[in-house]
């Protein structure tokens, strides 16, 4: 039995349209019940700080972007993430001018893009600064001292490295753990003492060749380094060794005398290598030293090459912790790629440079 207010089959039946149901069309009105309790709450608060109500905005605003993605990235969109990568980088004691431009060529790459789905405004900054920083590291042409040596050897001459850089960077040091290096790998190993401007410089060679066993020309003290470098790589010839190490003064990159010297040392002798040496404890130095080193060298030179440096080592890599932004600085700077690490004080304490582990280290 069907009461009044039951409703009849046809009105249940809802495969049957509406109007033939037996119902009358009328407009529906949602009634408003008033808010939730999560919204009354939120009003509280916000109006109690109207501060927080623009930061919660904010913070749905880029929740959205980050899952929708965002039509085209704006520079000012990038500022926040780019301050603090750049913050991160000076700490480990990247050049403030290099870690600025690095900034500039980042957003320059990002401006206009649209941002990924489910990615945020930060990591995307993150991931292209560190594409950025692997592209810089990665060395255009590889160079491979052994074949190269190997190579020098079949057309019947010494392979010629010689390592240049400032004051007290300890290039003596760094020349004689590189020796140990190729004897290591069964190639003959002659030492040119060409730092004939330090009263100590050659004895302090000498004691290095003594240790590792292996041959030293010099001229003594006071002689021309470019005429020494010259007959030490015909001794080489005539003896037979496979390289020739040629160590030099030490000279600040403003000492014009000295620089000169070195640019006819480097001019006279056909080097194979030219090889930097620098402290790897350096930070915004690194930038000038080496910049005007291989400029005032390029300038004294014959040649018409405008850059001089092959390879750049750098000294007391063990002693820096996570500050390793000097590599960067000078690999920037030079566009010549790190050769070498010394990382301790025996002469087996020599690496190479780990790109993957210097990138992560500059941006964890």
């Amino acid at each position: 039995m069907v009461t009044k207010n039951s409703p009849t089959e046809a009105e249940l039946n809802y495969s049957v349209p509406v109007d033939k149901r037996g119902i009358e069309n009328k407009e529906v009105v949602v009634e408003n019940h008033g808010k939730s309790m999560m919204d009354e709450k939120q009003d509280e608060v916000a109006g109690n700080d109207p501060k927080l109500n623009e930061k919660m905005e904010a913070w749905f605003s880029s929740i959205f972007q980050s899952v929708a993605g965002k039509a085209n990235l704006e520079k000012s969109d990038l500022q926040p993430a780019l301050k603090a990568i750049k913050d991160r980088l000076l700490t480990k004691n990247v050049a403030e001018e290099i870690a600025e431009k690095l900034c500039e060529s980042v957003a320059a790459s990002l401006v206009g893009k649209k941002l990924a789905s489910f990615t945020s405004v930060s990591s995307t900054v993150q991931a292209a600064m560190e594409d950025a920083v692997v592209r810089i590291l990665t060395p255009k042409h590889s160079i491979d001292v052994l074949r190269d040596i190997h190579d020098a050897k079949e057309q019947g001459r010494p392979y010629v490295i010689t390592f240049v850089g400032v004051n007290g960077v300890g290039k003596s040091t760094i020349l004689a753990k590189i020796a140990y290096w190729l004897k290591e790998n069964d190639i003959s190993v002659m030492m040119a003492a060409c730092d004939t401007f330090r009263s100590g410089a050659v004895e302090q060679l000498r004691t290095h060749a003594r240790k590792l066993q292996i041959p030293i020309f010099e001229k003594g003290h006071e002689k021309d380094p470019a005429i020494v470098a010259k007959q030490a790589i015909q001794e080489a010839r005539r003896n037979g060794s496979d390289v020739v190490l040629v160590d030099t003064a030490g000279r600040m990159q403003d000492n014009e005398p000295l620089m000169r010297a070195l640019s006819k040392l480097v001019s006279l002798n056909s080097q194979d290598l030219v090889l930097f040496v620098g402290e790897a404890l350096v930070g915004n130095d690194a930038v000038d030293q080496l910049s005007k080193f291989n400029q005032k060298l390029a300038d004294l030179s014959n040649t018409p090459s405008s850059t001089v440096m092959d390879g750049i080592v750098l000294t007391k890599f063990d002693c820096i912790d996570d500050k390793v932004g000097a590599a960067l600085s000078m690999v920037y700077v030079s566009r010549a790629p790190v050769m070498f690490v010394g990382c301790g004080q025996s002469y087996k304490d020599l690496q190479t440079l780990k790109v993957k582990i210097i990138v992560e280290t500059l941006l964890k």
